[in-house]
């Protein structure tokens, strides 16, 4: 299977072809890489964005669609902290 690269804010997702072409479950995979890439669980991360553990997952999950600059934001920040080399806190 052939897999492309995106980069949201500096996140690099790879991105297979068999992903969903549907905005709202490519937005919950954008979303559960990001979180996978700042190495915390579901409950350490909403705690961490400040975001109601059932919001992050219902975008998570694709229940739900998230605005995309609330994506972009969220890619930011992670980022932004892994550059510090500092873990983030809780």
């Amino acid at each position: 299977m052939k897999k492309k690269k995106i980069n949201i804010e500096g996140i690099e997702i790879e991105v297979g072809t068999s992903e969903p072409e549907d905005k709202r479950r490519m937005f919950a995979y954008y979303f559960r890489m990001i979180r996978q890439a700042s190495g915390m669980s579901r409950t350490e991360f909403a705690e961490w964005l400040g975001i109601p553990y059932r919001t992050m997952q219902e975008w998570e999950l694709g229940r739900r669609t998230m605005p995309e600059y609330v994506l972009r934001l969220i890619a930011y920040k992670v980022k932004n902290e892994q550059s510090k080399k500092v873990s983030p806190d809780k």
